[in-house]
């Protein structure tokens, strides 16, 4: 950065800098960590039996140079190349009918609370309503650092057991929905989109009941032909605007593919197994009646607070989905 002509060069500068910052976050957080602990190793050093009120100040630091030390070890499981990203998530219902649209509503609101608590900022993309009641899919962007890292954990189908509050019987009822999260990509990632590969749509955004909320066809949805991957958005104030941030979704599902085609190369490669998401291989279960829990299956981590995970509190869920996964060579 202090060689001649760095800052005339703004694209080559900016790059750089973030990368300064990103190398920063990562180191100073432990420089500060280690530099507490040898001035409470020195204070413990000095001190004497005598001094039980400073003997207690000192216990109080080092409980809380722990759990910072905790925090730290946590945070360097998401060391994966995308992890600091933004994140794209897409919450689809599965067979079910009104009860699925609904439990796709009830998880939409579990993510919009989980991002409030940790004050990232979640904007919703697109958005499809039940004929009746819920959402039978919806694609929001959340922003903030490591979104993606936390929110890899998700991605699977989650089922729900309840009495449904659409059944006169009082029924129990099943009900299952994906969720799918992928990294929000940066302009100038290595994803060649020809035009000549799309097919555009512009179309009425609707709301609830397929009542209009727009006058003009500002809604777009953008297909790519030889993946057939669809990408749309309805939800921006313009239909450039909602073009653009269609194609930013499309890149990074084009992105997120690529991926997964080399991942399940590696897999062949090495004779792992991976397991399909599909209908019936669901990742979590949330069960309301006849009692209330909520297991990671693939964990084994479970808890009966159903309320508080409904409430956006899936941090424990998360980390011990992260721990479990993290790599060892």
């Amino acid at each position: 950065m202090s060689q001649g002509g760095f800052w005339q060069n703004t694209d080559n500068s900016t790059k750089v800098v973030k990368k300064l910052k990103a190398l920063k976050s990562a180191v100073e957080p432990w420089e500060n960590t280690f530099k507490r602990y040898a001035e409470l190793k020195e204070i413990a050093e000095i001190l004497k039996e005598e001094d039980k009120e400073l003997i207690a100040d000192l216990s109080r630091n080092i409980d809380a140079l722990l759990s910072e030390v905790d925090k730290l070890e946590f945070k360097a499981l998401l060391s994966a190349e995308f992890d600091k990203n933004n994140a794209i998530l897409s919450i689809n219902a599965g067979a079910g009918g009104t009860e699925s649209c609904d439990w796709v509503g009830m998880l939409f609101r579990m993510y919009s609370r989980w991002a409030e608590s940790h004050k990232y900022n979640l904007k919703t993309l697109d958005i499809l309503f039940g004929e009746e009641a819920g959402i039978k899919n919806i694609t929001a962007l959340i922003e903030g650092e490591y979104v993606y890292g936390y929110l890899k954990a998700e991605r699977g189908v989650h089922r729900l057991v309840r009495i449904s509050p659409f059944d006169a019987n009082k029924r129990r009822h099943t009900s299952f929905a994906s969720v799918d999260v992928i990294p929000e990509i940066e302009e100038g990632a290595d994803v060649k989109i020809e035009d000549k590969d799309l097919r555009i749509d512009v179309y009425r955004s609707s709301g609830p009941g397929g009542q209009s909320v727009n006058t003009t066809d500002s809604a777009v949805r953008i297909t790519h032909i030889p993946s057939g991957i669809v990408a749309q958005c309805q939800n921006e104030r313009s239909q450039y605007q909602n073009k653009q941030t269609a194609l930013k979704i499309l890149q990074a599902r084009l992105y997120d593919l690529e991926r997964k085609k080399k991942e399940a190369e590696l897999f062949k490669q090495y004779g792992t197994e991976k397991k399909k998401i599909e209908w019936g291989s669901q990742v979590r279960s949330y069960v309301m009646h006849p009692y209330s829990m909520v297991k990671d299956h693939r964990t084994d981590y479970e808890t009966g607070d159903v309320n508080k995970v409904m409430d956006g509190g899936i941090d424990e869920l998360i980390e011990a989905y992260l721990k479990k996964n993290v790599r060892t060579d």
